[in-house]
């Protein structure tokens, strides 16, 4: 495949098999508890102890023998109260009622609990009334009805839920074999930029890229560490990237893949990666110059097309899901659905996969809705900044109102069974 301005275009499947491929998770390490949420487990984490531990009441009420209430309710002697945290020392007897908070162990001889709801006290606040029968066990927690010793808590490639740390601390849990967050770098190039608020001088901008890629990193769950801008100079590239892979799993950095003079990011790729490294014109639009190498370490660099709304592309094309594999996701994509054009989409024939962004909703009709496209242009950056989906259309002519389209979710990742499947 190739077009008008010469070489060959590369198919978005191949150019994410290449930079996917060898890819593997970064080995486990001990985390604490705290910072696991997130994160994907590298062990198999079984319950050391029963859970709830003790016979406990699940509700503010009060302990009684169930049978004492078998004639359709009764009124019993208030002989103590527990808290939660303490327990009785009396042992609850024929006719008797103990005060229990939820929470609380269940005193000895009682086997069920009177909701308050359904109790009153005497004048004198020593007896209380029990309104209906009570079931045997009813309102009970028994001993390991939630997880036994032995239990599964967290599957080895599990992603690690707030819930999860939960049980896990409930289990004395203090740190967890997890697979590392991976540190990326992430650099801007060009003379163009400035990094700084303030008057512009003429032919300046201010960087964009490197503020959205730093936040996109840490909005997906990994951290980030800001590389600053490097001018249009092989060295100070080169420079960058060398100081960065001490210490980085991998950089992303954007602009100086193109055909221009000062495009400079693609041969110090080669340069750093040896064979390992390409230079790709991929058929998409926006996007179409990516560069992509394995430094001798093994880090992932990715180098961005750099027109603000090709970066973000880029990103979501390739850096998420190689972040994903490195920290140790099994689904590494976004999910994608079938979306319907609620107003006719132009395009024309170019050889190339259209990535527009979208803002879509599902309708009372249960599909998923195009309901607006953004205005297309690589430069676009506040046009895109409210879309939810990126529209996938392949080569074409026009859309009508009423076709379908595919819509990859910016907002969700696919669990194995999104609706149609893989990126082309």
């Amino acid at each position: 495949m190739s077009n008008a301005t010469g070489g060959p275009l590369t198919s978005l499947a191949e150019a994410r098999a290449y930079v996917l491929e060898g890819l593997a998770p970064l080995a486990p390490v001990a985390t604490a508890l705290a910072e696991v949420a997130g994160t994907v487990a590298g062990e198999t984490v079984r319950a050391r102890d029963p859970s709830p531990r003790f016979v406990n009441s699940s509700m503010d009420g009060f302990a009684v023998r169930a049978a004492d209430t078998r004639d359709g309710g009764a009124s019993l002697t208030l002989v103590d109260s527990v808290f939660a945290g303490d327990e009785s020392t009396r042992a609850l007897r024929e006719g008797e009622a103990i005060r229990i908070m939820t929470g609380a162990p269940l005193p000895e001889g009682a086997d069920s609990v009177a909701m308050r709801e359904v109790t009153s006290l005497d004048a004198s606040g020593h007896r209380v009334f029990i309104e209906r029968v009570v079931t045997h066990g009813e309102s009970v927690r028994h001993v390991g009805e939630d997880v036994k010793i032995g239990d599964v808590l967290v599957e080895a490639g599990q992603v690690l839920s707030a819930a999860h740390v939960g049980v896990l601390a409930n289990q004395g849990y203090d740190r967890v074999l997890t697979h590392r967050r991976p540190l990326v770098g992430v650099l801007s190039t060009g003379n163009e930029l400035v990094d700084a608020p303030g008057e512009l001088a003429p032919g300046k901008i201010r960087d964009s890229n490197r503020p959205a890629l730093l936040a996109l990193i840490r909005q997906s769950g990994f951290n980030a560490v800001d590389l600053g801008v490097a001018g249009d100079r092989p060295e100070e590239i080169s420079g960058a990237f060398r100081e960065a892979l001490a210490h980085c799993d991998a950089i992303v950095s954007s602009g100086g893949v193109s055909v221009g003079d000062a495009d400079f990011v693609k041969s110090v790729l080669q340069e750093i990666c040896g064979d390992r490294s390409r230079s790709l014109r991929v058929a998409i639009k926006p996007g179409k110059p990516f560069a992509y190498g394995r430094a001798p370490g093994g880090a992932p660099l990715f180098a961005l097309a750099g027109n603000p709304v090709s970066t973000l592309v880029g990103f979501e094309l390739y850096v998420r899901p190689a972040l994903r594999r490195l920290g140790g996701h099994r689904h590494l994509e976004r999910r994608t659905v079938w979306a319907v054009l609620d107003e006719p989409l132009t395009r024309r024939r170019d050889g190339r996969l259209h990535l527009i962004h979208a803002t879509c909703g599902f309708g009372e009709d249960g599909r998923c809705h195009v309901l607006a496209t953004s205005r297309q242009a690589s430069h676009l950056l506040h046009a895109v900044a409210g879309a939810n989906a990126l529209l996938l259309v392949p080569d074409g002519e026009s859309l009508d109102a009423g076709e379908r389209v595919v819509a990859l979710l910016l907002d969700s990742f696919a669990d194995g069974n999104d609706t149609v499947g893989n990126l082309p």
